[in-house]
């Protein structure tokens, strides 16, 4: 079969040929892969710098994709950290880590609207208690994800989100989506008293954005909770230790590993639902899978969305 194969960490995946499926355990299947999303975890795993990479070469990139299965029925399905991912003509799934579709779905919408959504939505149902009415603060709201955790904190119920970033124009467009406020990452310290940070930056940002909310809260003893999702300004963050000390703060991860296999099967559906209701903004692009290598870096606001 047809596939983007990754053979080193230091290079774009090249199409070409690769061994076809075989589904080997009870509740495996090979299916037909219709749409798969280009993630940030998708090429973090492939360049080596995430904390799930295996560096086994060579491997087929794709965490996650819509798929037919071999009833002709649509599934979303989520892969394990094996060797054979989404890029490609066929997969093998496990069924257990699937969800079906409806047959009307747009098989490219829902590839790239899941994996950014599920990010914001696990954080707030999964790994903390999150009430109706609290505030939040998304850090790196530009990006896919946090564009879907704007839209995902006001369907929660949250009374008041401020969305940060870098660029003042793409912060300005977030307003349609929801977004109370806006403000650059030097400006954090205006969302001090938030209840919830959602945290898609790290490194040296997010250690200066935390010292200013820190120091501007007017209760340093409300409940402050830090969620670190993402790191695209860094894997380590400067963080003080009298910032800890400073304030009711607790800081917590989300990701593979510390939300279940079980508790993300459990939200898939109604993120779906979500998706497919067009509840969810989503901004797709649909490309070839014979033009992963020219798409692999691609600098755009669109979600890439690999059809073999």
């Amino acid at each position: 079969m047809r596939a983007a194969v990754v053979n080193a960490f230091d290079a774009p995946p090249q199409y070409g040929e690769y061994p076809g499926p075989v589904a080997r355990g009870e509740h495996e299947m090979v299916v037909e892969v219709l749409a798969a999303g280009l993630h940030q975890l998708v090429r973090a795993r492939a360049n080596g710098t995430h904390y799930s990479s295996t560096g086994t070469f060579p491997l087929v990139p794709g965490v996650d994709g819509v798929v037919r299965d071999q009833e002709s029925n649509l599934r979303y399905a989520v892969l394990d950290d094996g060797p054979l991912g989404m890029f490609a003509e066929q997969a093998v799934i496990d069924v257990r880590r699937s969800v079906p579709l409806p047959n009307d779905v747009d098989p490219v919408r829902i590839a790239a609207a899941m994996n950014p959504a599920m990010s914001s939505w696990l954080a707030l149902r999964r790994r903390i208690t999150f009430e109706k009415g609290q505030s939040v603060l998304i850090l790196g709201a530009t990006g896919s994800s946090g564009r879907m955790a704007v839209q995902i904190a006001k369907r929660f119920g949250a009374d008041r989100v401020v969305a940060a970033g870098r660029n003042a124009s793409r912060l300005a467009a977030l307003h349609e989506l929801g977004a109370d406020e806006t403000v650059t990452f030097e400006q954090a310290d205006r969302a001090a008293d938030v209840d919830v940070v959602l945290d898609y930056v790290w490194g040296e940002p997010s250690a200066v954005a935390m010292t200013a909310l820190v120091k501007a809260r007017r209760d340093r003893g409300a409940p402050l909770h830090w969620i670190q999702i993402g790191s695209i300004a860094g894997q380590t963050s400067p963080v003080h230790s009298a910032v800890l000390r400073a304030a009711r703060l607790q800081i917590c991860g989300s990701g593979v590993g510390s939300v279940s296999p079980r508790e993300i099967l459990e939200e898939l559906p109604d993120i779906a639902e979500a998706v497919h209701a067009g509840e969810l903004d989503v901004r797709a692009r649909p490309v070839p899978l014979a033009q992963v290598a020219e798409a692999w870096s691609a600098q755009t606001d669109d979600r890439i969305v690999f059809v073999p």
